[in-house]
């Protein structure tokens, strides 16, 4: 991820392509992010929030505003503006086939996000994502019900695998696979992709190459005669209905067994796993190369904060953070150099986008339990803690920065605590 100068000269030097994906994101957002080109100071905020300046006698859309409270009228301690840090998959259309559905937040309508694109996608029981390939890695997490997940490596060997809620899948790019919806109502997942402008209208499926290849090659190819692919459906299939399939042990038997099994596993049970950190504010679930070896170039955490909990000051040293907001009601401040921060409110299905290095939190506003999810385009999940650094500095070096005594500086958390 590129600095803040980068980001900046993005936004006020963007390119036609670049312009039309800012416009779009400023007619979404313009109704309560209140982005301003002025810089408001913190004491004259104040004030005015307490007095007849913030009032709107004209028109309002309620609805929007109960839902961002904190966008529309931040903290006194924001200040300036930074690159667009949200975005919801409510405000992109559906593709509706029959046997589901799909849409997808990618940088055309969230331009900060250069490294991470995302999908959400919904299948009916039996029905079918198309055989298909990539040329990004596909990170999935099974939101709800159930799905049967097939993967081929290179070499041939074959993965098959059922996964319910808080599973995840990884398949690497170029690798042919497909998704299939299972009893008793089929499946919803999303799916992370390490490409800002990656789309799922743009991926390689086979009824499409079958389409674009003369019969008598296909008939060279195969061994089969030309009449056998004059049969085919007419493309593109992309979501379309099927039947249940059997067991997993038929369909894995039925392909040849351990004979073309691969030996790489490619699914993961992310939800059920022992908490990588735990406290009485919530949890944090940390998948990557190291815990899951086929995920070599996409890092995730699934964060859990109880109401009134804080996912601690933090920033990320080698990736930039795309979030999805499974559960709950939140707060995010994100601080920007030099003396920029923005604070936005976040509700299921919303995106949130944090450029690699920039300090940030998130608040737990609701009464129930917030759930979201951490990508990063990396191998590593690495996290940097505000309370620990303040702590493990020289205690004369803390006074001197931030007036704070050696006694006063022993209350503060020495370990990284992720929720708090």
């Amino acid at each position: 991820m590129s600095d803040h100068k980068d980001d900046t000269f993005q936004l006020e030097h963007p390119t036609r392509r670049g312009f039309l994906g800012l416009s779009s994101l400023a007619l979404a957002t313009a109704a309560f992010t209140g982005l301003t080109a002025h810089a408001q100071e913190r004491t004259s905020t104040e004030k005015a929030e307490h007095d007849h300046s913030s009032s709107d006698p004209g028109q309002e859309n309620k609805a929007l505003l109960d839902l961002n409270p904190n966008s529309n009228t931040p903290p006194p301690t924001d200040h300036g503006d930074v690159v667009p840090i949200w975005y919801s998959f409510d405000l992109v259309k559906k593709r509706v086939e029959e046997g589901g559905w799909t849409h997808e937040v990618t940088q055309r309508v969230l331009p900060s996000s250069r490294d991470i694109a995302g999908v959400n996608m919904r299948l009916t029981a039996g029905s079918y994502r198309e055989m298909h390939w990539h040329t990004a890695d596909e990170w999935a997490y099974v939101l709800y019900g159930k799905a049967r997940v097939t993967v081929m490596q290179p070499d041939g060997r074959m993965f098959i695998d059922d996964v319910e809620e808080g599973d995840l899948w990884i398949f690497p790019a170029g690798f042919p696979h497909s998704i299939q919806g299972l009893g008793p109502d089929g499946t919803e997942f999303l799916l992370v992709f390490n490409q800002g402008g990656f789309s799922e209208d743009g991926t390689m499926l086979v009824s499409e190459w079958i389409a674009h290849t003369p019969p008598e090659v296909l008939a060279k190819n195969t061994g089969l005669d030309p009449s056998v692919f004059a049969k085919a459906p007419q493309p593109p299939l992309y979501i379309f209905p099927g039947k249940v399939p059997g067991s997993l042990e038929q369909d894995k038997a039925e392909i040849g067994g351990e004979q073309v099994a691969s030996r790489q596993q490619y699914t993961f049970h992310m939800k059920t796993m022992e908490p990588t950190k735990s406290t009485k504010g919530g949890e944090v679930r940390v998948v990557d190369s190291r815990n899951f070896p086929a995920s070599k170039h996409i890092a995730a955490a699934l964060v859990v904060v109880k109401p009134g909990g804080l996912r601690e000051l933090h920033w990320h040293p080698n990736a930039s953070e795309w979030q999805f907001y499974i559960a709950g009601k939140a707060r995010m401040t994100v601080f920007f150099p030099v003396d920029n921060a923005r604070t936005m409110d976040f509700n299921a299905n919303d995106v949130g986008y944090i450029p690699s290095n920039a300090p940030h939190y998130i608040e737990n506003t609701g009464d129930t339990d917030l759930v979201f999810l951490e990508t990063f385009a990396t191998d590593e999940f690495m996290d940097v803690s505000l309370n620990q650094w303040l702590r493990r500095v020289p205690s004369e070096m803390l006074k001197a920065h931030l007036n704070i005594d050696k006694e006063t500086a022993l209350r503060i958390p020495a370990e990284k605590l992720a929720v708090i």
